[in-house]
């Protein structure tokens, strides 16, 4: 049977299952930016179903049959399971349905310049840069980005030249979907091991999206990844590298870093000084995000001394290392890390601002991930003075009813961390405020909904400031 195509449908209603998501949500705001009808729906109410119903989406809570009819296309994301009741209620009715990929690599088919930026940490950033150094050049890209970049007004923006960047995801081996001609890959990681056996299907699947380049295309990837280099070498098309090894075509010379983790260095490329870099976000982690970017935006036509400038001014994509809130003396971070590795980034650059107690706030993410990465979870807050651990964010998966976070404050008690478990957004928001500090710092973690009590939080703050005045 045929793949539906967007294109077939000029105008039409296409209803999203799962619009709330971080792609399905930029998604819906590119089509509609395109002239489509957009509806959707999702489980909850959250901030990304706010954004699509300013742009005149209509928003189903609840998943139901009959939200589906009159639909022209169904677009589903790959949390959505067959026996959804939309999903299922779409196939008796005979209404095409696509993956929430699919519809990405259809969006991006005919594109010169077609940019995936894949790898298991800094895809968002690394694309929200990259954009920003693009936009600020004049090359007019389109963009899909699976967060909110301010210098973009969001996550999606509709262009037109002949560069569209997006994010291409290995979750359910997703990014086999898109046909790119440069693909940016930051980093091979043992993560999604709900849909992989082990790292090295992780890795072959990484060599399979490569394989979709065409013989005239750019594979761009991290030097120091010894997986990357591997499967670089089976490539027919050009390769560049770059790292912070002195053998990577883009590389860091002469670099410091400031009492925060701000970096500054040299910006090296094929050996000669092209420019010179002061980050505007902290961590040697987004300097390995900065120097992908450059190479990407450099093979794309912007000037090296531009792309520096922009990064001069980069100042994160949201939920990303974002300050939220700054209550009693205490400053209070968010940041999308969901597994061990993101997670001891944040945490370390949470150390380095903060001059007092640093509170890591944990919410874990899906039972599969937690099972299959439970050792590392136990040791990854070790730099925080306090961890606090919520309930599993379940997400798309059932509670298999044998794991739970209290098994994960154990593991790290017995591994010396100051640990407690805190299930509920509110149990977590009185432990804070009964034992923070001036001068401490709080970060949550996680990909879930954890941003939301940021949000409650700061509405809590601002409730009590008004009845006290």
């Amino acid at each position: 049977m045929k793949t539906a195509h967007i294109r077939d449908y000029p105008g039409g209603r296409i209803h999203m299952i799962g619009i709330g998501g971080s792609s399905m949500s930029g998604l819906a705001e590119m089509l509609i930016d395109q002239g489509y009808r957009v509806s959707g729906s999702d489980r909850d109410e959250t901030y990304l179903v706010h954004y699509v119903r300013e742009k005149n989406a209509e928003v189903f809570i609840g998943h139901k049959a009959e939200n589906v009819r009159g639909a022209d296309l169904v677009v589903y994301s790959a949390a959505i399971s067959k026996d959804n009741p939309e999903r299922a209620e779409a196939e008796r009715l005979g209404i095409p349905c696509i993956e929430r990929a699919t519809l990405l690599g259809q969006l991006m088919e005919g594109y010169p310049s077609a940019v995936g930026v894949c790898g298991a940490h800094g895809k968002t950033t690394v694309t929200s840069m990259l954009s920003q150094m693009l936009m600020e050049s004049g090359l007019d890209p389109s963009i899909h980005i699976g967060g909110r970049l301010d210098a973009i007004g969001g996550s999606t923006r509709v262009g037109h030249s002949s560069i569209f960047v997006a994010e291409a995801c290995e979750y359910n081996r997703s990014f086999l979907h898109l046909s790119p001609t440069v693909a940016v890959v930051l980093n091979i990681d043992a993560d999604h091991l709900d849909c992989y056996r082990d790292i090295d299907e992780i890795e072959q699947t990484f060599g399979q999206f490569l394989s979709l380049l065409p013989n005239d295309g750019t594979a761009i990837g991290n030097g120091d990844d010894p997986r990357i280099v591997r499967c670089f070498g089976k490539l027919k098309c050009r390769t560049i590298l770059f790292g912070m090894d002195r053998a990577c075509e883009w590389h860091p010379e002469n670099m410091t870093e400031d009492d925060r983790g701000y970096a500054a260095f040299d910006l090296f490329h094929n050996g000669k000084a092209v420019a010179a870099v002061r980050m505007n976000v902290p961590g040697r982690f987004n300097v390995m995000n900065a120097l992908a970017s450059v190479a990407a935006a450099v093979h794309l036509g912007v000037d090296p001394e531009k792309a520096a400038e922009t990064l001069g001014r980069f100042s994160g994509a949201h939920r990303r290392f974002e300050l939220t809130d700054s209550i009693d003396g205490v400053e209070i971070f968010h940041d999308y890390g969901h597994n061990p590795a993101e997670m001891r980034n944040a945490v370390s650059i949470a150390r380095k601002r903060c001059k007092g107690r640093l509170w890591a706030v944990m919410q874990p993410h899906t039972f599969s991930r937690v099972r299959t990465l439970f050792g590392q979870y136990l040791t990854c807050t070790e730099e925080a003075d306090f961890t606090l651990v919520t309930d599993i964010c379940a997400a798309r998966e059932k509670d298999p009813g044998d794991l739970n976070s209290g098994m994960l404050v154990q593991g790290m008690r017995e591994h010396g961390i100051n640990a407690v478990w805190t299930p509920s957004f509110d149990d977590t928001e009185s432990y804070l405020k009964e034992h923070w500090q001036p001068g401490d710092l709080v970060i949550t973690m996680g990909c879930g909904d954890i941003n939301l009590l940021n949000d409650q939080i700061h509405r809590h703050f601002q409730e009590s400031e008004g009845k006290e005045k």
